[in-house]
């Protein structure tokens, strides 16, 4: 039994990592530069936002919570203070990081659902996707 863990660390010591720039992570950034292009993501945004919408203002302010959580999680705790394991001396950050999400989500697809309908929340998920994967180049 002792003999699969050797082999299994010797493995994992010859093991090259991965490259950050793969055929998964290119095909949805490029997914999303075509959302944005062809459903003229941008301008639709805009305009949205000066129509006053009420349900785009408070995905904004959600979306706004859920990021300077994780920019706490990432940037304070772990690189600052040094503290890998936030999420076992904080255990309650990453539930309020997700619900804020979860509802920053719905808002946005209710927001925008008179300009794309039915595509909506494919729409988001594809810019979702592609700035998940864009971001990942970086870090």
């Amino acid at each position: 039994m002792f003999l699969f863990t050797e082999e299994s660390t010797a493995v994992e010591k010859k093991r090259k990592p991965l490259t950050r720039l793969n055929i998964h992570s290119a095909f949805w950034i490029l997914a999303s530069i075509a959302v944005t292009y062809y459903f003229d993501f941008f301008k639709t945004v805009k305009e949205t936002i000066q129509a006053d919408s009420w349900w785009f203002a408070s995905g904004s302010c959600l979306l706004a919570a859920c990021l300077s959580v994780a920019f706490y999680c990432i940037l304070y705790l772990e690189w600052y203070c040094g503290i890998e394991d936030y999420d076992a001396q904080y255990p309650a950050l990453i539930p309020i990081t997700t619900a804020t999400f979860i509802a920053a989500a719905i808002c946005f697809n209710i927001a925008l659902w008179p300009v794309w309908s039915f595509m909506t929340p494919l729409l988001l998920f594809i810019q979702f996707m592609g700035v998940v994967m864009l971001v990942s180049l970086l870090g």
